[in-house]
């Protein structure tokens, strides 16, 4: 007779929403998103982290959720794509993204969004090399990246003027 895998209380931030929720220990982050709490933005592409699909921001890193276990999120802040906009605003990366035609399937997008999200909130003024390393983890199957670049760009430049020293991207 098989073992009965108890489950595991663990407390997060998701979207500025505390949560509280019982998983198994071996539910991935991925999925306790996307099943329990019906966040479907976060992608799975590939259960391997090459593809970057998963990406979501734990403490304001970059992290591929399919390979980490809901269990090691406990007590952190996570953000997925959902929780870019605000107040029914999309976020500026987001809109980025639309207006520099950096998305085609869309599949690839959050993940890519919150990679470059993770890369401005540390650095305002990202040169294209910088901008290239910090999506790395994100596969395209269907731009090229030319565009993803170009939104990147345009989102760092948008910035520069919307933000003050020491805010928040």
């Amino acid at each position: 007779m098989p073992e009965t895998i108890e489950n595991v209380a663990i407390t997060v931030i998701v979207n500025g929403k505390p949560r509280s929720l019982k998983v198994e220990p071996r539910v991935l982050l991925v999925e306790m998103l996307r099943e329990q709490l019906d966040l479907t933005g976060t992608h799975v592409g590939c259960d391997t982290t090459y593809c970057g699909a998963c990406t979501v921001l734990m403490n304001g890193a970059a992290v591929k959720s399919c390979t980490m276990f809901a269990v090691q999120a406990d007590g952190a802040e996570i953000t997925t794509v959902e929780g870019l906009e605000k107040d029914g605003q999309l976020h500026l990366i987001q809109q980025t993204f639309g207006e520099a035609y950096g998305l085609q399937c869309g599949y690839c997008t959050p993940g890519l969004m919150l990679s470059a999200h993770a890369l401005l909130s540390r650095n305002q003024r990202p040169g294209e090399s910088e901008i290239r390393k910090a999506i790395a983890g994100n596969t395209c199957r269907c731009t090229g990246y030319q565009n993803i670049l170009k939104a990147i760009q345009l989102a760092a430049r948008n910035m520069k003027g919307a933000l003050k020293d020491g805010d928040q991207v």
